[in-house]
């Protein structure tokens, strides 16, 4: 058989690369688990489980099966360090603090920042500090969209 009775491997037959998914909604017991590492910056199960802080800790079979499909979802990665794996987590915690918002947000408010915010005014007690605090904080975030803009559109 010759090179040529070889069958052919077309463009259209090779699978399509993957795109970078954005990070997955983490679960409660999955989100526990990403505050341990964010605070020890990796971790082995072990590390992990004197982490927690808990007596007795979590099962080490509960958590070493969190961390695999934690890392299915691309949420932690390992390396491996000996004979254990390292995991660090490949979130950021302010990644995770804005996907819950965004699912809060649909959720709850129909998916308005408004309607978040008017709750938290109506039936949170805020004080007269954090009130101040909280305009200040707007009229910076005005200040810097605006002057983006500016710099997007320089003749308006």
């Amino acid at each position: 058989m010759s090179a040529l009775d070889e069958p052919k491997v077309l463009i259209q037959d090779l699978p399509m690369p993957k795109r970078s998914q954005p990070p997955v909604m983490p679960t409660a017991g999955e989100h526990e688990l990403l505050e341990i590492l964010w605070r020890l910056g990796e971790g082995t199960i072990d590390d992990i489980l004197r982490g927690s802080g808990e007596i007795p800790p979590p099962n080490y079979k509960t958590v070493q099966t969190l961390l695999r499909i934690m890392e299915s979802k691309r949420l932690v990665t390992h390396r491996l360090q000996g004979r254990a794996f390292v995991y660090k987590a490949q979130v950021r915690r302010d990644q995770v603090n804005r996907l819950s918002i965004r699912a809060m947000l649909q959720s709850h408010f129909g998916g308005s920042p408004t309607e978040l915010l008017l709750n938290l005014l109506d039936d949170e007690r805020i004080n007269a500090a954090e009130l101040k605090e909280l305009e200040e904080l707007i009229r910076r975030h005005r200040k810097e969209k605006g002057s983006l803009r500016q710099a997007k559109n320089p003749e308006t």
